[in-house]
């Protein structure tokens, strides 16, 4: 990428909006996709999302450049003579999920998308960066937010309080906004899971458009079902009161295995 201008489109969020279907959808097809991109799985860049997530809950300065440390490891290795776009999907490039470790809202994902923006422009100067986004409504993201907690993590807030909590966390559109404004010029895309998911390839289909693959190719990839979905409601009472319960987190984590493995 150093010789010639190449797209570098990054998905980078957010959690809860379809992201684990849309890159689940892109590795599935991967092969048919492989002619027209270049996919850097998710878990390649699971380094800079840890470091991404701690400098959301610290903004301890280490914590930001170990987060330019672990993208620069991955972007070295990027071809720059492969004039093919490059694409990727992680959402922890935006920080913690909301709830977890202190972090309140995405707040840290503006200055973390400048600091891939700065890293890659170092590695990279031809590179040219887009940020693609998905986003949900509020009520719903904020539904399936505190479901996502409720099984991963000792949450005792109900529903309702969770919402109240965590409210200004939930305009996903302003945060795009802010992300927007601290890339600039950098093109940043947006794509609301509620169309989406309508859509013959779900999640995907929005990257896809971005790309401009050919109708033809498109009939050809196949869609993947929703991923990572929330438990029906009398499940998601029952892992609430076990949250609230005295178990110790041994007991606690076998008693919400056995209820989900049930509930799947």
């Amino acid at each position: 990428m150093g010789g010639r201008a190449v797209r570098v489109i990054l998905h980078a969020g957010f959690h809860k909006t379809g992201t684990t279907t849309l890159q689940r959808a892109l590795h599935h097809n991967r092969r048919a996709l492989a002619a027209h991109l270049r996919l850097v799985p998710r878990d390649r860049m699971m380094p800079a999302g840890r470091s991404a997530r701690a400098w959301s809950a610290s903004r301890d300065p280490l914590d930001m450049a170990l987060f330019h440390y672990e993208l620069a490891e991955v972007m070295a290795g990027w071809d720059s003579t492969d004039p093919r776009p490059l694409v990727t999907s992680a959402e922890d490039l935006c920080g913690n999920m909301p709830g977890r470790h202190g972090v309140e809202t995405y707040a840290a994902a503006a200055p973390l998308m400048a600091a891939i923006v700065e890293t890659l422009a170092e590695l990279h100067p031809k590179a040219q960066p887009e940020f693609f986004f998905s986003t949900r409504a509020p009520q719903a993201w904020l539904a399936s937010v505190h479901a996502q907690h409720l099984r991963a993590m000792r949450m005792t807030l109900s529903a309702e309080d969770f919402a109240q909590k965590f409210r200004s966390a939930a305009d996903l559109d302003a945060v795009v906004d802010e992300i927007a404004r601290s890339v600039a010029p950098c093109p940043v895309h947006r794509a609301a899971l509620e169309q989406s998911a309508a859509r013959p390839l779900g999640p995907l289909a929005p990257l896809l458009d971005l790309l401009e693959l050919p109708e033809n190719l498109r009939a050809t990839l196949e869609p993947q079902p929703p991923a990572n979905t929330a438990p029906p409601p009398d499940c998601t009472a029952e892992l609430l009161r076990l949250n609230r319960s005295n178990m110790d987190a041994e007991a606690l984590a076998a008693a919400k295995r056995a209820l989900l493995a049930g509930a799947g």
